[in-house]
């Protein structure tokens, strides 16, 4: 199974082949009407095309973690997609997915309470799920950086790092405000200062789009079309996957 890779072992170069840009790739189905042989087909080609992870709806955890054997990792998500679930809940559904096997949990803050200037109480909601997400399993906090002013992603991205995440992360791929942004993923990676990493995530659908996130910051990057994304390496292989598959979805 792939290790994680850590802020400070983010590669210095932007991605120039397929292999390299994959690592960094959370390969994502987040649908809601995916269905169990979805995923299935999820996992079999985010293993054909060594990606670092697939993620998958907290309902298809244990069956993702089963079909893919060790052979890649699992991530799932939490709160998802409006964030607007007490702190509780959203702790009960993170260590139901870590029992299930996830090794990887992306949680929505509260966005409205960022935007209120709420910050001790999304501290606090980040840190309830952080405590129900062992050491030894990545939690990611998805600050939905389109909904927010630059000094509201600072105060988030201080949020997350105070609460002891170990990532932040753009956006759903569900707001409509939009997604993953270069300035965000910019201004992200400088508050965070490689103490945490920079998951960028929404709307990334070609590579250079995904390889402009990864310039301005990015260590991971949420993708549902990876076949296309990598293929544009080879314009060829890039046709041919899109006509090949639909996008995953979410993303």
């Amino acid at each position: 199974m792939p290790t994680p890779r850590t802020p400070a072992e983010a590669p210095a170069e932007v991605p120039s082949t397929p292999a390299e840009l994959a690592s960094f790739v959370d390969h994502t189905l987040l649908k809601p009407e995916a269905t169990t042989a979805d995923v299935t087909a999820l996992v079999e080609e985010g293993a054909r095309l060594g990606v670092f992870s697939v993620c998958v709806s907290p309902t298809f955890v244990a069956h993702a973690v089963a079909v893919a054997a060790g052979r890649l990792r699992v991530a799932t998500v939490c709160g998802f997609p409006s964030g607007k679930h007490v702190s509780e809940v959203k702790a009960a559904e993170a260590a139901r997915s870590v029992a299930d096997g996830a090794d990887e949990v992306d949680m929505v803050l509260d966005v409205g309470a960022v935007r209120a200037g709420e910050l001790a109480a999304v501290q606090a909601d980040i840190a309830a799920v952080r405590a129900a997400v062992p050491a030894d399993r990545l939690l990611k906090v998805i600050i939905e950086s389109a909904a927010l002013t630059d000094e509201q992603v600072v105060a988030a991205c201080r949020a997350a790092e105070a609460a002891g995440a170990d990532y932040v992360k753009t956006s759903t791929g569900f707001h409509a405000t939009g997604g993953a942004t270069v300035h965000a993923v910019r201004l992200m990676a400088d508050t965070v200062g490689g103490r945490l990493g920079v998951k960028a995530s929404g709307g990334i659908r070609t590579l250079p789009d995904a390889l402009a996130m990864v310039a301005a910051g990015a260590t991971r990057l949420g993708l549902s079309g990876t076949a296309v994304v990598l293929g544009g390496f080879e314009p060829d292989a890039a046709q041919g996957a899109a006509g090949a598959a639909p996008e995953a979805g979410g993303y």
